[in-house]
């Protein structure tokens, strides 16, 4: 299986192409409170320039259905990652042409901590709703979670599972090897300073992720 792989954070056209160069599945553009945090308008510039198979991921943070949607649309967005506490609001497929609403990819993140598993089961009965869970050690903290334990967790449950948060061109290729995930994610791991990406830091951390899936 090929891991799909996602830069988050971009905040540039030079980034952006960089990150496809490297081999990036998809780009992630921050429209929550961040250090990376891009402006709708910004975002739009950069992703009308870019190839049209590379998905534009936007992230939000407990945003309402209206504010998600209408960026979907101004940004053109192949696809809405969630943060927070909310649960994506059902608003979102209403305010949106028929054909976004069956391509959106919807992402929905899950805190990996003590009651990691309680909060498993609770985001799983809303799977109809979304195409993937990003499993994180919490928003931009840069910590890595036990990939092990947590995938112990939700082995023999349905659906594709993204672990985010700490990787690294150094420790991806454990993690992918101890979860077997269907996609990872990075920030931190790929970058000279916060918003800014590294080239190299870019391609060696996609040459460890295809390395470890051979092994």
């Amino acid at each position: 299986m090929t891991t799909w792989i996602k830069f988050c954070g971009t905040t540039s056209l030079e980034d952006a192409l960089a990150s496809i160069e490297a081999g990036a599945n998809a780009l992630g553009f921050i429209f929550a409170p961040s250090k990376r945090r891009i402006l709708p308008e910004k975002a739009q510039e950069i992703i009308q320039r870019l190839p049209s198979e590379v998905e534009r991921i936007g992230v939000f943070l407990d945003s309402n259905g209206e504010e998600i949607s209408r960026t979907v649309r101004e940004v053109r967005l192949t696809g809405i990652q969630m943060h927070g506490s909310r649960d994506i609001p059902p608003e979102i497929y209403r305010r949106l042409p028929q054909e976004r609403r069956d391509s959106l990819r919807k992402i929905k993140s899950i805190l990996v901590s003590a009651d990691f598993r309680s909060a498993l089961e609770s985001a799983l009965a809303f799977s109809e709703f979304v195409d993937a869970w990003l499993l994180d050690s919490g928003a931009g903290s840069g910590r890595t979670f036990a990939w092990q334990d947590a995938q112990a967790a939700v082995q023999n449950r349905e659906g594709r599972f993204i672990i985010a948060g700490g990787l690294t061109p150094e420790n991806v290729a454990e993690a992918v090897r101890a979860f077997q995930p269907w996609g990872v994610d990075v920030v931190s791991g790929i970058e000279l300073e916060p918003g800014k990406k590294d080239q190299a830091k870019m391609k060696a951390f996609v040459a460890a992720v295809r390395k470890a899936e051979q092994q």
